[in-house]
């Protein structure tokens, strides 16, 4: 298996992992070679202007629509240049044919890309299936948590989308549940907000704890650590902080909430999203720190859109492929 090649061509992307005839790629707002940590704030766009980055791949953030598709197929290229060039157990692997893509709703609808025709329309879920070789999976996200899924006796592979909201309402079991029990399931996460950086209403760290328990989404000794395994209390209040007005902006569209307590914590999404994948039996691959979205300027990231009072951001996405065979 390999982690983390090196960019190359000076294209936003790295492949995280490879085995057998899948590849895991994850892409970037920019190449981290193209700049150094000098530029990093000129890279993080200006107050106010929205910042698409050199490789926006989402159509839904009010970006040129025909640039967006262009990023698509410039995407689906450089997968399969890097397919090319990447060491491979088995070297009949070809390229791929085809990228999937869904409209993420924070929800647990699945697409099985399988059973149903493809269409100019995405199709509203959270997450993607396949056992088809010669196709890869995409997930977008800004800050969500972002899983890859592979099982290697049933070559089936999967892509998941996991907001604080998908992680209360059991998106990985879901996923998870629609594998066989012929083998074991791997997962790789990719780039997503760290602790430090997702400070939240007290309101969504209780919405989240109910949604783990009635979902039974964490083994019992989780569930009753929850707070000393995914909860930090914040060192500031909200009484007195410049942000409090875009609060509602930054827990992933929690807008039906008529008011906001002074308290605030700051939630680990993505060690959540691997306690819940060891629930559920699957075992995670990612070795390496998860980088994240906020801190890193080569992201994109929609706290650090809102904090900048950007109208918009762009979305990367972190991607599976089954190659096909010859």
């Amino acid at each position: 298996m390999t982690n983390k090649l090196p960019i190359t061509d000076k294209f936003p992307m790295i492949l995280l992992a490879q085995m057998d005839d899948v590849a895991v790629f994850q892409t970037a707002a920019f190449a981290s070679n193209l700049i150094d940590e000098s530029d990093a704030n000129m890279q993080q766009g200006q107050v106010g202007q929205a910042n698409y980055g050199a490789l926006n791949l989402g159509l839904h953030v009010n970006d040129d629509a025909a640039k967006v598709l262009g990023n698509r197929m410039s995407l689906l290229t450089a997968i399969n240049k890097q397919l090319a060039c990447a060491p491979s157990q088995n070297e009949q692997n070809t390229a791929i044919s085809s990228l999937h893509w869904v409209s993420q709703i924070h929800g647990k609808q699945i697409h099985d890309v399988d059973t149903t025709p493809l269409s100019m329309t995405p199709m509203a879920a959270d997450a993607i299936t396949s056992k088809q070789s010669g196709r890869g999976l995409a997930i977008m996200t800004a800050d969500c948590v972002p899983i890859v899924l592979y099982q290697p006796l049933s070559g089936k592979i999967a892509a998941i989308h996991a907001g604080w909201q998908g992680l209360a309402c059991g998106i990985i079991k879901e996923t998870a549940q629609r594998f066989t029990d012929a083998g074991a399931v791997q997962a790789w996460i990719g780039v997503c907000i760290s602790q430090a950086n997702y400070e939240v209403g007290h309101q969504v760290r209780d919405q989240l704890l109910a949604g783990c328990l009635d979902n039974q989404l964490l083994t019992a000794s989780d569930s009753d650590n929850f707070d000393s395994l995914y909860v930090m209390c914040s060192d500031n209040g909200l009484e007195n902080h410049s942000d409090t007005q875009h609060l509602h902006k930054t827990v992933d569209k929690l807008s039906n909430c008529a008011t906001v307590h002074t308290d605030k914590v700051k939630l680990n999404l993505p060690k959540l999203a691997a306690d819940q994948l060891t629930a559920v039996g699957v075992s995670i691959d990612s070795k390496e720190p998860i980088s994240c979205s906020y801190a890193d300027s080569h992201y994109y990231s929609y706290r650090r859109q809102t904090h900048m009072q950007q109208p918009a951001t762009g979305r990367m996405a972190l991607v599976i492929v089954r190659c096909a065979a010859t």
